[in-house]
């Protein structure tokens, strides 16, 4: 009986070290587009789309954006697996969160959708979604400098994360 949380976390830590395994990184050849571009927020209506995949990747590492303006972020899951296997969201953190305790606490939060149910650490977030599905969230920009966003289902976050540059 006291080993049952051991299995269970030796467990979560097996199958998240093979979703990593398996999830190589491409490289870049000199002739092809960038693997990771940035795309700035003068996109019609301050629109930043980000694509998403059942490989667990976003389309864009960095995002540039001014301060105290107002964006929409659209995310798409250009995938097929559904929510309850690839789920994927977009979670704007606020300066200095700590990454790992941030999604430590929002991997038990299934029920909120893996969002924690205290948000003073979150400046926007997107619903879950899985494969062939888009949403979109729409706030204004915080003060210049640079912040976290990441993918808040369990065992993404290593992989699904990037900078949000607020120049």
């Amino acid at each position: 009986m006291y080993f049952k949380p051991f299995f269970k976390l030796i467990f979560f830590v097996l199958i998240t070290s093979f979703l990593l395994i398996g999830c190589g990184e491409k490289t870049k050849k000199d002739n092809e587009e960038p693997l990771y571009p940035t795309q700035k927020s003068e996109t019609p209506k301050n629109q930043i789309v980000i694509n998403s995949n059942d490989q667990m990747q976003f389309d864009l590492k960095e995002i540039k954006v001014k301060p105290n303006t107002e964006v929409t972020v659209k995310l798409n899951h250009t995938g097929n697996l559904p929510a309850n296997v690839m789920g994927h969201n977009f979670v704007l953190l606020k300066k200095g969160v700590d990454l790992v305790d941030f999604a430590t606490q929002a991997a038990s939060q299934k029920e909120q959708q893996y969002i924690p149910e205290n948000t003073n650490d979150i400046i926007a977030y997107t619903k879950l979604i899985g494969g062939g599905e888009s949403t979109t969230v729409t706030f204004t920009t915080p003060e210049k400098g640079t912040y976290d966003f990441i993918c808040s289902f369990p065992g993404h976050y290593g992989i699904m994360q990037g900078k949000f540059i607020v120049e």
